[in-house]
């Protein structure tokens, strides 16, 4: 079998790709070695991924966001999935998933990883179900087929849809909303119509010898996530993660990296215990979370029920979180949908940052707050997750410069702003004076990149980027580029995402 993160751990070994997560982790090689090592954590970087900037996903280091793009039978072509993928990288995705299910799916995979400087996964159920005339028709061969190609192209996780068995299906007879995952469905159905065992569990070793060859990481599919949450926690989500626990120690075996998928719709009492089940059944392998929604209520609002969720995820140990936008469950999502999805996946994996602790996690805060209280305007902006929004919403009632200096906003105006009260009070010695001497020093902190300020341009070219990317990993010193080139600021988007999908 090929080298792969997970071997070369487990031999002593500190690769390029370590070193480099290392330090955008701000945390030592040795460290990410052995939690990579242990199953604890993945680096996603397939050998054939030339434009990859390597990234860590695992509990003990900065929550990650996935964005999900694709196009459809009706929607995108090959520049506009393109435009998807800076989109998504421009608003910072630290991993992006392809989940195209119409044409070209070839070319714009290979796009896709000639482009990404973020790890690139897939869902190769989809294009086996295109090449198939119907689900039923589906081979264990054409699986593996498809498979090994989208390894070779270089894709750096993929789902598989191995846990579901044919023995669970009864299990989801009493559901109220039956088998939400997409792969799921097809598998279901695949076995109902056949009348054997999932083909994706029948040839699993097989897989991993694929994967363990290209170095490609698994992200076992929660094919009976609850879609609702009358469904949670039932039989059948918690018989098939007893499956993946199974399944991520037989990928250990072959020296293949594993991340387990789930938990959908999950009430907030239950969101943690979810979290440390799997943990415990897959004896630690980083848990890659589908919203969770807290509560089924809000069509429309569901990046924010989700986000709720995947807070309270993050703080429990959850690794990375698959974002959710505002269409989720009524349509397909525009620029702006993705825009605010990936806007609230990134408050939340931040703030369960902020609740685990992570060494200089707050830092970004506590800039962003003391320019607040200068009436800094615009190192305000600068220091806003999202700066153009808001320097929008600044402007929208104060847009003349010479309020970028004024010591109020529109909401209190002059006269009822606390801080230019507070601030006034204290110069007249009325109040005691505030220790605001010392400043937060970003350049200094200990926090992870993701936790702090996006900086660097994204412009969708490898050598530009990244350096001419090797079997080693991207030249030394090589900076993440978290945004797109102000030319593309304006891309138009259309994306399939969600929690109902996989991925």
């Amino acid at each position: 079998m090929g080298r792969t993160q997970l071997a070369a751990a487990q031999n002593g070994t500190v690769t390029t790709e370590m070193e480099r997560v290392a330090t955008r982790e701000n945390r030592d090689s040795e460290f990410v070695r052995q939690q990579v090592a242990d199953g604890q954590a993945v680096i996603p970087a397939n050998r054939h991924h030339d434009a990859l900037d390597p990234m860590i996903i695992g509990r003990e280091f900065a929550t990650k966001v996935n964005a999900n793009i694709g196009n459809s039978e009706t929607t995108s072509d090959r520049e506009t999935e393109l435009e998807k993928l800076h989109t998504a990288v421009h608003y910072g995705a630290d991993t992006v998933m392809d989940l195209s299910t119409g044409t070209d799916l070839d070319e714009i995979r290979e796009m896709h990883i000639e482009h990404s400087p973020v790890p690139i996964g897939t869902v190769p159920l989809y294009e086996a179900v295109k090449r198939a005339e119907s689900p039923g028709d589906i081979t264990t061969d054409l699986l593996l087929e498809v498979i090994e190609k989208q390894a070779e192209q270089g894709v750096d996780y993929m789902t598989i849809h191995a846990g579901i068995l044919a023995e669970h299906l009864p299990l989801t007879e009493g559901r109220t909303t039956g088998i939400v995952s997409r792969g799921g469905s097809i598998m279901a159905k695949w076995m109902e119509e056949n009348g054997e065992q999932n083909p994706l569990f029948q040839v699993y070793d097989e897989i991993c010898e694929i994967f363990a060859e290209h170095d490609v990481t698994f992200s076992l599919g929660d094919s009976l996530r609850p879609g609702s949450l009358a469904d949670a926690c039932d039989e059948a989500q918690y018989a098939e993660l007893d499956t993946l626990g199974e399944l991520t120690r037989r990928a250990w075996e072959k020296d293949v990296q594993v991340m387990v998928e789930g938990p959908g719709h999950i009430p907030m009492h239950k969101v943690a215990e979810n979290v440390e089940r799997q943990q415990e059944v897959c004896d630690g392998a980083p848990f890659y979370v589908l919203g969770p929604l807290v509560t089924d209520i809000a069509p429309g609002y569901d990046h924010i029920t989700s986000a709720i969720g995947a807070a309270m995820a993050a703080q429990a140990g959850a690794a990375m979180l698959c974002y959710v936008t505002p269409k989720e469950h009524l349509g397909l999502p525009d620029e702006e949908d993705v825009r605010d999805g990936l806007a609230a996946y990134r408050i939340a994996a931040h703030a369960g940052d902020i609740g685990n602790e992570r060494p200089g996690a707050r830092d970004w805060d506590d800039a962003l707050s003391e320019a607040r209280y200068a009436f800094d305007w615009r190192e305000q902006f600068r220091l806003a997750l999202d700066p153009d929004r808001a320097r929008d919403s600044h402007d929208q009632t104060l847009p003349e410069d010479n309020y970028k200096e004024a010591r109020f906003c529109s909401m209190c105006g002059v006269e009822f702003c606390s801080m230019r009260i507070d601030q006034d009070a204290r110069a007249a010695g009325e109040m005691a004076a505030l220790e605001t001497d010392t400043k937060t020093d970003l350049d200094a902190s200990p926090a992870a990149a993701v936790n702090l300020p996006p900086v660097g341009t994204h412009e969708g070219a490898a050598s530009e980027l990244f350096g001419a990317g090797s079997d080693d990993g991207p030249a030394d010193g090589v900076e993440k580029g978290n945004g797109i080139d102000e030319t593309e600021a304006e891309l138009e988007l259309t994306t399939e995402t969600g929690a109902e999908s996989d991925g």
